[in-house]
């Protein structure tokens, strides 16, 4: 369901990459069209666009739908191996509300992020922007991000404790949240200077305005002992959620050919992922699922795998990334393989030693906190039934069920491995054609690559649902237009640790049909494509500035042909 992880539009880093090798080969015998109709040339080389080109994820990735709802299409691979009923039932794991009574949907809370993945993922698209923050308000992808600045006003520094990774703001009677929502305010703000130093309005004279949020979040708002101090707060968006199965199947081999490639132009890579001296893989760059050693799709054991979802590229494998995840950290289902809440020491320390907690208990002896009865036994019960280290089947205060069978979590990953992605559109454009030719000639596809082929996508799975069958992506070229690497835009109030993934570009010229907004970048500070741009040129030192600056020179007829070059793939 998250994912999560970039910015939709991080340009370029790597300006003297070769741009031949990030370009497709295309000679067409078709002359653009002048109008936008494209149906006479979908699956046609046409200009310098590739017939494939037309299928960004490839044949079995791709739909044809380019209207509204596009977004919740199966893959062709998800039909020709005879997995729609799985995908259908998935699918309304996604889309249902959770709650604690509703069997097979119950298990919310104790505490939560979401009571639902969609509420998330409006339209199964990017989060919306937000004036204020509901955790319920439909379309509110924000999940909060508290730390210790490593100095006031930087954007790095460790995660507080009080509070989990991905705070909540929600909980069930009797408990009260750990953060209180009410308290948080989130204030936007019109940036009045570039810190680059370009002008706020293109050479042609045409202006564009930037803003940004600035979140605050009082002491009193956090239902913890102790409270945390010394903090500072960033808001991150979920992303789309279509196509990940693609990104899941493209060789590892591949992805570290991209970083040596990259590393040997020049360009600043993050320590965390890849070793520079070594030219090699950082030691920090694998993930090992914490759930289970799990297997290849094979049954071959795994020798590692390398990070390559969310912004902070905190995952390595779909079925063990940030949807699989999500549905247990965000709605607090538990299941077989996941006996434990996502909560904090701090918090079920405080609500142990809540009067008006213990007492609500202590008025229903049907609770599974009730214990003894008395006060004492209440909070013991309370105090380590919260905490994250108790297993939820197995210990002596009260073994509840898992929430989650394992049949419907495998049907939830062969939904969320098989999400297509909607075709291109209108490639036979002129402007279209113009918008490629200068999107690669600003170098913006040393960081959006434009194409990459899957491997055999052997994939791996948990041992809970290891042997089952899960779409496979086989030896296709597809159209992410990422390459899948951090690099740094040096914002104001920037992502938190400053590096953020390269978001893939395919599918987001749809975003307003189906999810009713456009909002851009790792907090939608972005309102349309022209924003998220030349957010890219903030500072100097931004790896993408010199992409961006190229963009910002262009006059207006071949910067709305990038734009609309960016809706059509």
């Amino acid at each position: 369901m998250k994912s999560y992880p970039l910015n939709i539009f991080i340009l370029s880093v790597c300006l003297c990459l070769p741009l031949t090798a990030c370009k497709d080969d295309s000679v067409s015998s078709l002359s653009p069209s002048e109008n936008m109709g494209d149906t006479e040339y979908i699956g046609k080389a046409v200009g310098n666009f590739t017939a494939e080109e037309w299928y960004p994820g490839g044949s079995l990735g791709t739909t044809d739908n380019v209207t509204a709802g596009c977004y919740e299409d199966e893959t062709k691979a998800v039909e020709e191996q005879g997995l729609v009923k799985e995908f259908n039932l998935g699918e309304s794991f996604f889309e249902r509300n959770y709650n604690t009574n509703t069997p097979p949907f119950n298990g919310l809370g104790p505490a939560s992020v979401r009571s639902s993945c969609i509420d998330c993922h409006p339209g199964y698209g990017h989060g919306k922007r937000q004036d204020d923050y509901h955790a319920n308000t439909y379309g509110n992808g924000y999940l909060l991000v508290v730390y210790h600045p490593d100095v006031p006003g930087s954007n790095d520094g460790a995660y507080i404790s009080e509070v989990t990774g991905m705070p909540q703001t929600q909980a069930t009677s009797p408990f009260l949240p750990p953060i209180d929502e009410d308290q948080i305010n989130i204030s936007w703000h019109t940036v009045t200077a570039m810190e680059s130093g370009l002008p706020l309005q293109f050479p042609d004279g045409e202006k564009y305005e930037l803003i940004y949020p600035e979140v605050t979040i009082p002491q009193t708002a956090f239902n913890t002992t102790p409270q945390p101090s010394d903090f500072e707060v960033r808001l991150e968006s979920t992303i789309g959620i279509i196509g990940t199965g693609l990104i899941d199947a493209i060789p590892e081999d591949s992805l570290k050919k991209q970083y040596a490639t990259e590393a040997a132009a020049g360009a600043s890579l993050n320590p965390a992922m890849w070793d520079k001296g070594a030219n090699d893989w950082a030691s920090s760059a694998f993930y090992s699922s914490w759930t289970s050693p799990g297997a290849l799709a094979d049954g071959t054991p795994v020798q590692g795998m390398v990070k390559r979802f969310t912004y902070a590229l905190t995952r390595a494998s779909l079925q063990d990334g940030p949807g699989a995840n999500a549905i247990w950290n965000i709605t607090n289902v538990s299941r077989p393989d996941r006996p434990n809440l996502y909560t904090t020491k701090a918090w079920a320390e405080a609500m142990a030693s809540n009067k008006e907690v213990i007492n609500s208990i202590k008025s229903n002896p049907s609770s599974p906190y009730y214990a003894d009865g008395t006060d004492n036994g209440i909070a013991d019960a309370v105090r380590n039934l919260l905490d994250p280290s108790t297993n939820q089947f197995d210990n002596t205060w009260h073994k509840f069920d898992a929430e989650m069978s394992t049949d419907n979590f495998y049907a939830f990953m062969v939904w969320h491995r098989g999400l297509a992605i909607p075709r291109a559109r209108n490639l036979n454009d002129a402007d279209v054609q113009r918008g490629k030719e200068l999107f690669m000639q600003m170098g913006c596809a040393s960081c959006h690559r434009p194409s990459w082929t899957t491997g055999d996508d052997n994939y791996w799975t948990p041992d809970v649902i290891k042997g089952k069958p899960l779409p496979k992506y086989p030896h296709q070229k597809i159209f992410p237009y990422s390459d899948f690497i951090q690099h740094r835009l040096y914002m104001i109030n920037d992502i938190h640790n400053s590096w953020c993934r390269t978001t893939p570009l395919w599918g987001r010229g749809l975003s307003l049909i189906n999810t009713g907004a456009q909002d851009r970048l790792h907090d939608c500070r972005a309102r349309n494509e022209v924003e998220a741009i030349m957010w890219h040129a903030y500072s100097k030192e931004s790896d993408a500035y010199w992409s961006a600056k190229k963009f910002y020179e262009l006059p207006k007829a071949d910067r709305d042909a990038v734009v609309k070059f960016l809706q059509s793939i």
